[in-house]
């Protein structure tokens, strides 16, 4: 019985990953096309920095976006589990800041400029490590509920 469970609770896992991976192409493509529509907006606004109120403002809105479909579809609460969603939503802000902001920034940093890898591809790589990060850090933490005391 306790190899069958470890073997069910790694295929929940990794199907857990696999839509939580489905939810960030998703959530690529809105941000991308919030992005390009902000700039679309702005296109006759004489604004030097359009385009990082753009960025800011659709990866702002693009974790909106993850959070409803990891919430809803990912990390959905267990029987006789609670978790708050305004807690949660910070959370996720938190753990998409870290690995979008800071994570990719420093990992870029390191393969760049230490390194010499193309910065073309770099950010390839760091998806490699900051998706699996990410994941983990919202499973674990962001979207963990807790128990229900009866």
């Amino acid at each position: 019985m306790g190899v069958l469970h470890h073997i069910h609770d790694r295929s929940d896992s990794f199907m857990q990953f696999m839509k939580f991976c489905m939810v960030g192409v998703s959530n690529t493509a809105v941000s991308y096309f919030l992005n390009i529509g902000i700039l679309y907006l702005l296109r006759n606004v004489e604004w030097r920095w359009d385009y990082i109120f753009a960025n800011v403002t659709s990866f702002t809105l693009s974790i909106f976006w993850a959070f409803f479909w990891n919430n809803r579809y990912v990390f959905k609460e267990k029987p006789g589990e609670s978790r708050s969603l305004w807690r949660t939503l910070g959370k996720t802000f938190l753990a998409y800041g870290f690995t979008g902001y800071i994570l990719n920034n420093i990992l870029s940093f390191i393969w760049v400029d230490f390194m010499g890898i193309s910065k073309y591809i770099a950010p390839l790589i760091n998806l490699l490590l900051s998706v699996p990060i990410n994941f983990m850090m919202n499973r674990c933490w962001a979207f963990r509920g807790k128990k229900d005391i009866k």
